[in-house]
């Protein structure tokens, strides 16, 4: 819908929709990285358990136990080697959070630091 209505004039939006799959996304994403050089990149999963709209304060690394889409698993349980074992979010999830529930729409927001490893 964000690719539909767009943002500002002066903001290219760019809108991918990713595979799960863990060999796919760790050449996709650096990839789309390198060709637009963003400023920001926001990546939305979804899931049919979700009851909220869940913001993750940070990303893991390890311990990646559930096959992809391809029936693929890291047999490291890591999504990149030597990677840092957390990437903290620079957004202040929680101010996000506040502001979106003060706007009265009929949506729960939530923040986590557990995102889930798929």
């Amino acid at each position: 819908e964000l690719e539909k209505l767009g943002l500002r004039d002066d903001v290219d939006l760019h809108v991918y929709e990713v595979p799960v799959e863990y060999q796919t996304v760790q050449r996709l994403i650096p990839a789309l990285w390198k060709k637009h050089s963003p400023q920001l990149v926001v990546h939305v999963g979804v899931s049919g358990m979700a009851t909220t709209v869940t913001l993750e304060k940070c990303g893991h690394n390890v311990g990646y136990k559930g096959l992809d889409n391809c029936r693929f698993c890291p047999g490291s349980q890591c999504c990149v080697e030597g990677g840092p074992e957390c990437i903290d979010s620079i957004i202040d999830m929680d101010t996000v959070c506040k502001r979106v529930s003060a706007l009265g729409l009929d949506v729960t927001v939530t923040i986590s630091k557990d995102a889930g490893r798929y």
